[in-house]
C-alpha cells in the first residue's frame, strides 16, 4: 500500500483530529474568558465590600454582589444621571401612598451615599453625572440607626 493511498483512505482521521483540535481551542478560549470575567467580578465585589465597610455600612455577600453587578455595574451604571432614572428614583423616595395621598419625602443621606460608592467602584466616570442630577435633592438623616 502506497503512502499516498493510505493518506487518502484515512482522510477522515485527519479531518476528525482537526475538528477536535479546533473544538478544544474554542473551549479553552471560552473558559479563559469565563475565568477572567469571574476574577474581575470577584475583585470588584471585594472592592465594593471594602468600600462599604470603610464607610460604615453593612456589606452584602460577595456572591450577591457578583450576581447583581457583574463586572460593569449592571443597571446601576446605565446612565445614572439621566432624567428618566432621576425621576423614577425621586418617585420611589415617596411616602408609599398612591394617588392624591402620595407625598415626597426627605431622602435619607445614606441611600444616596451607598449608590455613590457603587458608582465609584463600578463606573467612576458616572459619579459626576449622578451628583449633578441629584444636586437639588434634599437629604437628611431620616432613618433610625
Amino acid at each position: 500500500m502506497s503512502p499516498t493511498r493510505f493518506a487518502s483512505e484515512h482522510k477522515w482521521v485527519y479531518v476528525g483530529a482537526i475538528v477536535i483540535l479546533v473544538g478544544l481551542v474554542i473551549t479553552g478560549l471560552i473558559r479563559y474568558e469565563s475565568v477572567k470575567t469571574n476574577n474581575e467580578t470577584a475583585a470588584k465585589a471585594n472592592q465594593l465590600q471594602d468600600a462599604l465597610v470603610d464607610a460604615g455600612y453593612p456589606s452584602p455577600e460577595t456572591d450577591t454582589i457578583e450576581r447583581l453587578l457583574g463586572t460593569d455595574g449592571g443597571p446601576v451604571c446605565e446612565d445614572p444621571g439621566s432624567a428618566l432614572k432621576t425621576a423614577l428614583w425621586k418617585i420611589q423616595q415617596a411616602n408609599g401612598a398612591a394617588g392624591p395621598g402620595m407625598r415626597p419625602v426627605i431622602t435619607d443621606t445614606k441611600a444616596v451615599e451607598v449608590e455613590r460608592i457603587v458608582l465609584q467602584v463600578y463606573c467612576p466616570d458616572q459619579v459626576d453625572d449622578f451628583d449633578d442630577a441629584l444636586n437639588d435633592l434634599k437629604t437628611d438623616d431620616t432613618v433610625r440607626r
